[in-house]
């Protein structure tokens, strides 16, 4: 887990254009998009100190996508908050990588940026996901599933899920 470089954003982008990847978001991200996230990425890590970090496989520092910590302050009744989130390249999926970084950014929260809880959300469908938060002792209440308002109306994604994890909750 490291800060951007340049070099990250042509990689970054292949992957928010790959439809596999995607298939839990609205959409795919075209290029432009795609830079606009790793810039405003790096504008949290200017201000709060954190964000969400690039991953890299520590072996070769090959590009695998990005884990960590982002403020969601969306209209829900539970927000505004810090969510641990997650996105990786396809060749990535099934190693593990997900729970790792996600774990360290969990202990980061606690530990070093002093939270008290956070959270994360899918839509109800990305068990691949859903299954991460599981492992890392995060708890879902059903009554605090809820309709994203980003997501348009009649999506099949619009359904979201939301898991908590609070200090104390397990060692890291």
């Amino acid at each position: 887990m490291r800060r951007w470089r340049d070099t990250d954003r042509a990689p970054f982008a292949a992957m928010n254009a790959d439809p596999e990847v995607m298939e839990h978001f609205p959409a795919t991200l075209t290029r432009e998009q795609s830079d606009t996230m790793v810039d405003r990425i790096e504008q949290g890590f200017d201000r709060h100190g954190y964000g969400l970090w690039a991953l890299e496989v520590r072996e070769s520092g090959l590009f695998i996508g990005f884990a960590g910590l982002v403020l969601q302050t969306f209209d829900a009744p539970f927000l505004p908050a810090m969510e641990i989130g997650w996105r990786l390249a396809r060749p990535a999926w099934g190693h593990g990588y997900a729970t790792e970084a996600a774990r360290r950014a969990a202990s980061y929260a606690f530990a070093e940026a002093g939270l008290d809880a956070v959270i994360s959300m899918t839509a109800v469908r990305n068990v691949r996901s859903r299954a991460v938060m599981e492992r890392l002792g995060m708890t879902r209440d059903p009554a605090e599933d809820f309709d994203h308002p980003k997501v348009p109306e009649n999506s099949p994604l619009r359904r979201h899920v939301l898991y908590r994890l609070r200090r104390g909750t397990r060692s890291w």
